[in-house]
């Protein structure tokens, strides 16, 4: 028998391809034969290393495929810019998020011992790492109680009552520049914005295009912090008609979503500075809302209620033009790439309300 045709034997051996007589002959001959029963362990020890391997493989691309899920920066960005959300977990889920940890990496070190992956490498020096990194995780169990227990300290702006005018604002930069529509804020005295936790901000007027309906305003408030990068984009070029379009709004206390399509290039009675969206319900409170492609792109501002059933939004271009030609605004960047292109509707709109905001305007 050649080595090609013992080793095909020994695979429909170890295989459980033979027959009962087979199997019988076969082992039969491994006990006569000191050196094919060798050949059988052999193959037999090399098929489990390579069994072992591709499991280590197929948990390393587990992990990286976790990993790429993770949007660690936006993961970042809603922690330190956003606190509310981080405390509201903690205070919820603490000891679940304790034991979890635990959990994982007590699955995470058997897999690597069952796979043979830690036999391979140097085991004290990479259980010692381990241990040391759980350490860390309890001292920091510590200071995390402690930082949440100081941002629940940290103070609070609760807008007046007796504002005169609603409108909606979402964010043009990080650090508190936002805009709506001029309209709303035209002869306002004071203004204060809202956003989805309840926190309020003054804010001034730094730049106005009633031709365009845009207003620019900036948080002036000391306590306000960075919202961390933007997660949408501004759109330069046109939208097509049929895209499907959804905004985020205030037309009451809290945010409010709507959807509808690009029913026109042009706005009412042919204005070109706006579109014409259909099936999108736009109500008092909504003006100064964007209005977001399905990519996450902002490619409008709602500015006009409803009429004869249609909404109606500034491009973005003309929003981008006023910006560029204002000597107050024009160091601002806009960026036209979405963080949120392959999120889910609902991610966006989860993402989304943290940069949208709710306007109060007083003694109009």
């Amino acid at each position: 028998m050649s080595d090609i045709e013992l080793l095909s034997v020994i695979e429909r051996y170890l295989n459980g391809e033979m027959n009962k007589d087979e199997r019988a002959r076969f082992e039969a001959l491994r006990h006569d034969n000191p050196a094919v029963d060798e050949r059988v362990k052999e193959h037999q020890d090399f098929t489990d290393k390579l069994k072992q391997y591709g499991e280590r493989v197929e948990f390393e691309g587990l992990l990286n495929a976790i990993h790429n899920e993770i949007d660690v920066q936006a993961l970042k960005d809603e922690f330190i810019h956003h606190p509310s959300t981080i405390v509201r977990i903690w205070r919820n889920h603490h000891s679940k998020i304790s034991l979890a940890a635990s959990v994982a990496i007590f699955a995470a070190l058997s897999t690597l011992f069952l796979t043979g992956y830690l036999k391979t490498q140097n085991q004290e020096t990479k259980v010692n790492n381990l241990v040391k990194d759980v350490e860390k995780m309890k001292k920091n169990s510590a200071t995390i109680g402690t930082i949440i227990h100081n941002m629940n300290e940290r103070p609070r702006t609760i807008a007046p009552d007796n504002y005169g005018g609603i409108g909606t604002a979402f964010a043009i930069s990080s650090d508190g520049y936002i805009v709506t529509n001029f309209h709303v804020v035209d002869k306002a005295d004071s203004i204060f914005i809202q956003n989805a936790d309840g926190d309020a901000f003054h804010a001034k007027i730094v730049s106005t295009d009633p031709s365009s309906d845009l207003a620019v305003l900036k948080i002036t408030d000391s306590h306000f912090k960075s919202l961390g990068a933007l997660p949408y984009g501004f759109k330069r070029g046109k939208s097509e008609l049929g895209e499907d379009l959804f905004t985020l709004g205030y037309s009451k206390d809290d945010a409010v979503y709507n959807k509808g399509y690009l029913s026109s290039g042009n706005g009412y009675k042919g204005d070109t500075v706006k579109y014409q969206i259909a099936s999108m319900d736009v109500n008092f409170g909504n003006s100064g809302g964007p209005v977001l492609d399905s990519h996450g792109n902002v490619v409008g501002v709602i500015s006009q209620k409803q009429v004869d059933g249609a909404a109606y939004a500034i491009k973005s271009k003309y929003l981008l033009k006023a910006i560029q030609s204002d000597a107050a605004t024009d160091n601002l960047t806009l960026s036209s790439k979405s963080k949120m292109a392959n999120l889910s509707r609902i991610q966006q709109i989860e993402k989304l309300q943290n940069y949208v905001f709710m306007v109060k305007v007083y003694n109009r």
